[in-house]
């Protein structure tokens, strides 16, 4: 496997990890108060962005040539960054 595969795989469980984390949120939401829901659900549409931000950077690493995908990694890291403290962010304002 080279260096490219295992970084897209590495990304890819990631990304798989975040939009799982992203369903329980939404399965969440729908089980709140309406006031409730409303003050969740732009944080949840907030991190729905950054997950496909994160899907659309991959793809174009998936894409791209062997000598180009060097320079797109550091899109890719910067998206998976972005998420995770999307997450996070979310996560604490759950425990809330």
């Amino acid at each position: 496997m080279s260096l490219r595969d295992a970084y897209k795989k590495k990304a890819e469980a990631e990304l798989e990890l975040a939009q799982a984390q992203l369903a329980e949120f939404k399965a969440k939401v729908k089980g709140f108060a309406a006031d409730t829901r409303v003050k969740y659900a732009e944080q949840v549409d907030h991190l729905e962005k950054a997950v496909d931000d994160a899907k659309h950077k991959l793809k174009e690493l998936g894409e791209a040539s062997e000598d180009v995908w060097e320079k797109l990694k550091d899109g890719v890291e910067s998206a998976l960054r972005s998420l995770s403290a999307t997450l996070k962010d979310i996560a604490d304002k759950f425990k809330d």
